[in-house]
């Protein structure tokens, strides 16, 4: 049974910085693709940051430069370190790994 646990959200002020972190068990971790994603209420979930099997990293041009996805196949995590956060990052993040998600986890940037 594949599990993923995520944590490391919360509340922030604008310019702040969160890293995410998702821990996964019960896959194989290290051949998997993994991502972020994100959903607003009444939108449809976004990509954030992907990791390919090939290792190409891809992000959703409104993070690119302030976010960065990592994988550690050691841990079986990957974590989504944010940066210079504005109030429209605000929502829930959801982990990926091989089609599997997380339980999603709260982001907020208010002053």
């Amino acid at each position: 049974q594949v599990q993923l646990v995520e944590s490391g959200g919360g509340l922030v002020q604008p310019g702040g910085s969160l890293r995410l972190s998702c821990v996964a068990s019960g896959i194989i971790f290290r051949t998997a693709p993994v991502g972020w994603f994100r959903q607003a209420p009444g939108k449809e979930r976004e990509a954030v940051a992907r990791i390919q099997v090939t290792g190409t990293t891809i992000y959703e041009d409104s993070v690119k430069g302030r976010f960065t996805i990592s994988r550690d196949n050691v841990k079986n995590t990957v974590h989504l370190q944010m940066d210079n956060l504005k109030p429209g990052d605000t929502t829930v993040y959801y982990c990926n790994v091989f089609g599997n998600w997380g339980q999603g986890i709260q982001v907020t940037v208010s002053e």
